[in-house]
């Protein structure tokens, strides 16, 4: 599977995350999103370790799911920076900026940057695309501005349909939280709750995370003590900043700086009329290729 189609199997999971979470509209305040990526925590096994990494790196670590959020326009952009140490002293450090737009009908948009790193480095070119959510009109696209191409997701990809999905999704959240009772019993997990603080100019409430792994666990010889601090915007409803200290795979930081929160143009959240669009799944096999103007008929 070349890197191309890798790299857009990604992104769609992702997206197909986002829209079916969207279709979820809930009036009532949510409560800050769970502590992803502290093993043994509700993120363990989605967003621990390297994966999580490359979210934050997406510009995603902010992102709040649980709901449509309409009501609260805003522009922002988000650094995202990760390092890691090896054990002869070498540093590996990278560094995203994404920035994110949403008007007040809920649709989103992120326009990321990957440094040119990796498969990038030879070229010696960074890659920019852009993610458009919109949950008016059930719409998820991918913006490819070098190409002048938009790839339209598939609505279900990734997801299973109908009850037994809001079925999983509960047995999942309940063996998460049971975990996480577990540990916190044992005393391997500690809860606090930093208050609240200015951000950005925007009002968020902070919560740490400490969670020590006992020796022998997972074959350390010593205790592992994972640290993640969040600091969520009741008004925005979404992550303003994280940290996350791992000794296994390094220290990793999110925040949004330049917060506005007037409605940003309407023309961010369509697709181009000169784009080409593409629509039939992830990546390139099988897709419908036709120019911008009506979609065809869905297959769901």
């Amino acid at each position: 599977m070349n890197r191309r189609v890798c790299r857009n199997l990604l992104l769609a999971g992702m997206l197909a995350g986002a829209a079916g979470s969207l279709r979820a509209q809930d009036a009532s305040p949510p409560a800050p999103p769970p502590e992803a990526g502290i093993p043994g925590g509700p993120g363990e096994g989605m967003l621990a370790g390297p994966i999580g990494e490359r979210i934050e790196l997406l510009g995603f670590e902010g992102m709040h799911g649980g709901k449509v959020v309409t009501g609260a326009p805003f522009s922002a952009i988000a650094v995202s920076e990760a390092t890691q140490t090896l054990g002869d002293g070498n540093r590996i450090s990278r560094k995203t900026q994404t920035n994110l737009f949403r008007d007040s009908q809920g649709r989103f948009r992120k326009e990321v940057t990957l440094p040119a790193i990796g498969p990038l480095a030879t070229s010696g070119q960074s890659k920019s695309f852009v993610m458009i959510n919109d949950p008016v009109a059930n719409a998820n696209f991918i913006l490819h501005a070098d190409t002048k191409t938009a790839e339209q997701m598939t609505k279900h990809f990734g997801a299973m349909k109908g009850p037994a999905n809001g079925e999983m999704r509960g047995v999942l959240r309940g063996k998460m939280e049971y975990r996480q009772q577990q540990a916190i019993a044992n005393g391997n997990l500690k809860k606090e709750e930093l208050g609240t603080q200015t951000i950005a100019g925007v009002s968020a409430q902070g919560t740490r995370i400490t969670h020590t792994i006992p020796a022998g666990q997972i074959g350390n010889e010593k205790p592992i003590t994972i640290v993640s601090e969040h600091w969520y915007s009741n008004d925005l409803q979404l992550m303003v900043m994280s940290k996350r200290s791992d000794p296994r795979f390094g220290d990793s930081t999110y925040a949004l700086t330049n917060i506005q929160r007037s409605e940003p143009n309407a023309s961010l959240f369509q697709v181009p009329s000169d784009y080409q669009v593409t629509q039939g799944g992830p990546g390139r096999h099988g897709t419908r290729k036709f120019k911008q103007g009506p979609l065809p008929p869905s297959d769901n």
